[in-house]
């Protein structure tokens, strides 16, 4: 390992930096207690090279990457982060960098390392080591089921549905708020329900600690409880020298309480983010966390900005610097880059959704034939369903495109029906994952399931109790066959990841028999099986893939019509972090943005007001701001002309039109010129005059 003094300090990939991204890189650097950082990175200022760069710096010049704490908002995030970091230290260390790599174990996502941590605590908290964790679908089910059990199922009035109910809850937990609160403030419909729903979570909680089960929630509930112990917070932040965070501005409270716990002095500690970007508050995400960050250490920490865009012209980063400017708290940031000023963004009028439609299609074809290709062009959106009226204009042009969102790979049924056999295997106590298992089998329905996780939940080995539990009536065969292949898994013998092939081989013939397109569905367990090789276990499997599960299902992966290019749509959300050539964003009006539904506070009102800013910083060339005039209301005929009037969004007031270029959509066609001897055609003043004589 390289000493401090190394001359590595003088490097050529430090040349590679700026000023302000080579100051975040080596802030602390040979220090024993590094001060707190906070990296205030710009929309397309370089944030992750400059993280990437700042972990390698610190493995080159001698600190222990088995005591570097990474966490990123995704294990792909995180891989990603690995493999810049070896890129950069290769060039200093060699093949040594690979073995210097391998070593930075704890890089991953919040829940991803608070499930390791916790099992390595387990028995220091009561937990047993052998949890399972429940994914949103399952953690619903389970409190479906405790709600049934509550009889709040059969209320007289309409009580909330398990979804809503588990989104409350997790509200409650993430933001650290009082249930009367969070219901207040974000499901009103709910509020007459706070004693039940109070009653409810306790169920929850009980039923997940008797099955062995945890859920997100839990993964940093049980982190940040374990931290509320001084003797444990002290050993696990001992653990570890460096603590780096990604994406700050889109923690919650738990988990800035977690990271506060971790490193309460703040040596060591390096977080990056930008306030300007904070746009998930509807998962409990809180700007205060960032903004407050500085002042939670004394001395404060020290605020490095990175304001030199990378990404976009000057006329574009002019436009979105001014709206972000009118945000009522925030840190002072102005974007500016080396790119020539390029064209003024487009702020487009069009009458309405269709020509909205017609436009963006038109110029997206216009842009194809000038040689940009579809993928080098998005459009953005509010919400989902604004692009309806867009793909029904693409699809009759023939423009391939894909959207961003729709179901997950684990929601497929035969996806999660595979996954319950694992689960059920790590945790026959797992009682969501058993109740859905047991019901793949012919002529076992919820009541023989019920009776036997009943039997299993009552005893003190559960394998043994399933092994010697009345078999349900009408099972048969398949029930001898199910406990030989749970007994098998269980054991060990086939090893890791053949133990995968072996449960896809039970659980195949039940697919052709619940599955119409059975073959398609399989493609998808041969990929999982493919998944699972890079993964050291079972219980690394399950918990990986269930905290960060991959994009599609068979039926959605692959390029739409095997085109080879085709156009993004996404919603803003889901375009973070992304960059096109060509960016086009829909309905900039009051009532899509800001969204109608987001104008109850402040607080949501400058969240809006960053979400227009974040998309309009995606475009590097050209961006358009759509702005339709009326929109036609639902539920009326074909033929009907019901509509409302809308207004350019309130972020983009007067005072900054003139950083835009102001265009309508269609161009009125000129009248024909008309001779000057030509009189009316008609005495209409006569006919008037007439009509009452």
């Amino acid at each position: 390992m390289l000493a401090i003094d190394s001359p590595v300090l003088a490097t050529p990939y430090l040349d590679t930096l700026n000023p302000a991204q080579r100051r975040a890189v080596t802030h602390g650097v040979g220090s024993e207690r590094p001060a707190p950082l906070l990296v205030i990175a710009g929309a397309g200022s370089g944030k992750t090279n400059t993280l990437a760069h700042r972990v390698a710096h610190l493995i080159v010049t001698g600190a222990d990457p088995r005591r570097i704490l990474l966490m990123t908002f995704s294990r792909r995030a995180a891989a990603e982060m690995t493999r810049r970091v070896e890129r950069i230290a290769r060039k200093v260390m060699g093949e040594g960098a690979s073995v210097m790599i391998d070593a930075l174990r704890w890089a991953g996502t919040f829940h991803g390392l608070g499930a390791r941590l916790l099992r390595d605590y387990a028995d220091q908290i009561g937990l047993d080591p052998a949890f399972t964790i429940h994914d949103r679908e399952d953690a619903a089910d389970l409190m479906n089921l405790v709600r049934h059990e509550l009889g709040f199922s059969k209320t007289q009035t309409r009580f909330p549905a398990k979804g809503t109910c588990l989104a409350i809850y997790s509200r409650c937990v993430n933001a650290q708020t009082p249930i009367e609160t969070v219901l207040t403030r974000s499901f009103p419909w709910c509020v007459a329900w706070a004693a039940e729903l109070r009653e409810l979570f306790a169920g929850y909680v009980e039923a997940k600690q008797r099955q062995n089960v945890l859920d997100y929630d839990d993964l940093l509930l049980y982190w940040a409880q374990t931290m509320c112990d001084p003797d444990l917070a002290a050993d696990i932040g001992a653990r570890f020298d460096h603590v780096l965070i990604d994406e700050y501005q889109d923690t919650n409270r738990l988990q800035s309480s977690i990271l506060l716990a971790l490193k309460p002095d703040g040596h060591g500690l390096t977080v990056v983010g930008d306030d300007a970007q904070s746009i998930y508050a509807f998962r409990a995400a809180t700007i205060r966390n960032i903004l407050d960050f500085p002042a939670a250490f004394s001395p404060p920490a020290e605020i490095i900005t990175l304001d030199q865009n990378y990404r976009s012209t000057q006329a574009i980063l002019g436009a979105a610097n001014a709206v972000i400017d009118l945000a009522s708290e925030r840190f002072t940031k102005n974007l500016w880059t080396d790119r020539a000023t390029g064209a003024l963004p487009q702020l487009v009028n069009v009458r309405d959704e269709a020509d909205q439609a017609r436009f963006i299609a038109g110029r997206v074809l216009e842009n194809r034939e000038a040689g940009a290709t579809l993928k080098q062009q998005a459009v953005l959106f509010r919400a989902s369903h604004h692009s309806g009226p867009l793909e029904i204009e693409l699809t009759r042009r023939n423009i391939p495109f894909v959207k961003f969102g729709g179901l997950k790979f684990l929601d497929a049924a035969h996806v999660k029906d595979l996954l319950a056999l694992l689960r059920f295997v790590e945790n026959p106590r797992d009682r969501v994952a058993g109740f859905r298992l047991m019901q793949l089998l012919p002529g076992v329905g919820p009541t023989s399931a019920q009776r036997v996780l009943d039997h299993i939940a009552a005893a003190t080995d559960p394998m043994e109790a399933l092994t010697s539990a009345p078999p349900p009536p009408r099972a048969g065969d398949e029930w001898t066959a199910f406990l030989g292949a749970v007994e098998e898994l269980r054991s060990g013998r086939a090893g890791w990841p053949a133990e995968i092939e072996r449960a896809r081989l039970w659980y195949e013939p039940h697919l052709e028999r619940i599955h119409e397109d059975a073959t398609t569905r399989q493609a998808d367990l041969v990929q999982l099986e493919q998944i699972a090789g890079g993964y050291p276990s079972r219980e690394r499997f399950l918990t990986e893939l269930t905290l960060d599960p991959p994009d599609a299902t068979s039926d959605q992966a692959g390029v739409p019509l095997l085109d080879e290019d085709y156009l993004i749509l996404s919603t803003i959300h889901s375009a973070k972090g992304q960059e096109w050539k060509s960016v086009f964003v829909m309905n900039v009006v009051d009532g899509c943005i800001p969204s109608d539904l987001g104008v109850g506070s402040s607080d949501e009102i400058e969240e809006e007001r960053r979400l227009l800013y974040v998309a309009m910083t995606r475009a590097k060339d050209d961006l358009h701001l759509m702005v339709p005039q009326r929109f036609f209301t639902h539920g009326q005929s074909a033929t009907g002309d019901r509509h409302v009037y809308a207004a350019r969004t309130r972020f983009i007031p007067n005072a900054l039109l003139g950083l835009f270029e102001r265009t309508a959509w269609p161009l009125a066609a000129p009248e024909p010129a008309r001779s000057a001897s030509q009189g009316p055609r008609i005495d209409i003043r006569a006919q008037m005059r007439g009509m009452w004589r």
